[in-house]
């Protein structure tokens, strides 16, 4: 019997009759996001093989064969691949449970909401693989490979002091910033006077903690450097997601140098407008970057305000291709206000303290 027939037997024998032609449409969906993998892997498969089959093995200009030049995009088309694997990973581990039901029409119809969840699964990793060529146009095809040197950062404790803070993501210890969401949320930003060594730099640990009607639901330290620059450098951050006060979650948590992850700009000594960078980089765990969109952006917030010179990014990431934020950062303040373009949500500075 052919796998569409096995497929509409399936759907027959469900609770809901009504389900069959929306999940013959999800199984044609599936036919045609397991063809796109195919030709994915089939092109990386040439691409890969060119040095290799043409005639003339030889360098280009620059001493590099052809394939070494398109590494953003080869690195794209990896990453799509092992989303690829992963989506499947999990529909067997749900196809499997689905087998541990005694209820014959309930085991049915959790094998199909399984599949049709390994359909979503495959299309957020085609929408992943397109917003990662969109940054290879906008960042090129060389290596992401940035060169940390200790000697390049400064001592974070001096920063504030001896050191003159970056104007725009002042890490002075000592300062919490204190920002309120349009849910209600409270959200803590306290630069700690703790370090972190890694990769050889000294990192301030910045505690990140987000409250909702007094419960915790999230607690982040990040690590970030300021080199001799001026220059913030990201180098991680352990994310933990809470829920009734239990510990549900890790996810998003990285550090440079662990599993191939690498420190991005967090802030530019001297941003310049249309200048897009990585802000971390963990390949399919945590990949934001910014774009500066303006250097004469306005806000107002309770705590504080720019006429005309708030620095305005959009923050960005391939792994969540609809989420886009706007930040504005004002001199000597920081993050004044973050506004999601879609739905006009604000997550708005409401105080600053200093507690030393």
């Amino acid at each position: 019997m052919g796998a569409t027939n096995q497929f509409q037997l399936k759907i027959k024998s469900a609770l809901n009759p009504d389900l069959k032609e929306e999940q013959v449409m999800n199984y044609k969906k599936f036919l045609s996001y397991r063809l796109f993998f195919t030709c994915v892997s089939v092109i990386m498969l040439l691409v890969m093989a060119i040095p290799v089959l043409a005639k003339d093995n030889t360098p280009n200009a620059d001493g590099k064969f052809f394939c070494t030049t398109m590494n953003c995009t080869i690195t794209s088309i990896a990453a799509l691949k092992a989303c690829f694997s992963k989506a499947g990973d999990a529909v067997w581990i749900a196809r499997g449970n689905c087998l541990n039901l005694s209820d014959p029409e309930a085991r049915e119809e959790c094998e199909i909401e399984a599949k049709a969840s390994q359909i979503e699964g495959w299309k957020s990793c085609v929408d992943q693989f397109e917003a990662r060529l969109q940054v290879c146009a906008s960042l090129g095809e060389a290596p992401y490979d940035p060169q940390i040197t200790s000697a390049d950062f400064v001592n974070p404790s001096e920063i504030g002091h001896t050191i003159t803070p970056n104007p725009y993501f002042p890490l002075t210890p000592g300062v919490t910033r204190i920002y309120k969401t349009d849910d209600d949320e409270t959200i803590t930003v306290s630069v700690t006077n703790d370090t972190k060594q890694i990769l050889g730099v000294t990192c301030a640990v910045v505690r990140d903690v987000v409250e909702k009607e007094g419960e915790v639901v999230e607690d982040t330290e990040d690590w970030y450097a300021q080199d001799i620059s001026g220059n913030v450098w990201y180098f991680g951050e352990i994310s933990q997601e809470f829920e009734d006060g239990e510990l549900v979650s890790l996810e998003g948590s990285w550090k440079a140098g662990v599993d191939s992850a690498k420190p991005g700009v967090l802030m530019n000594a001297i941003p310049q407008v249309g200048v897009v960078y990585r802000q971390e980089f963990s390949l399919g765990n945590a990949e934001d970057l910014a774009e500066i969109l303006s250097l004469t952006g306005s806000a107002t917030v309770p705590a504080a305000s720019c006429n005309g010179d708030c620095l305005v990014t959009k923050d960005f990431t391939p792994m969540q291709p609809d989420l886009v934020e706007n930040k504005y950062y004002a001199s000597g303040k920081g993050v004044l206000l973050e506004i999601n373009p879609e739905t006009g949500e604000r997550v708005e500075l409401i105080e600053i303290k200093t507690t030393q």
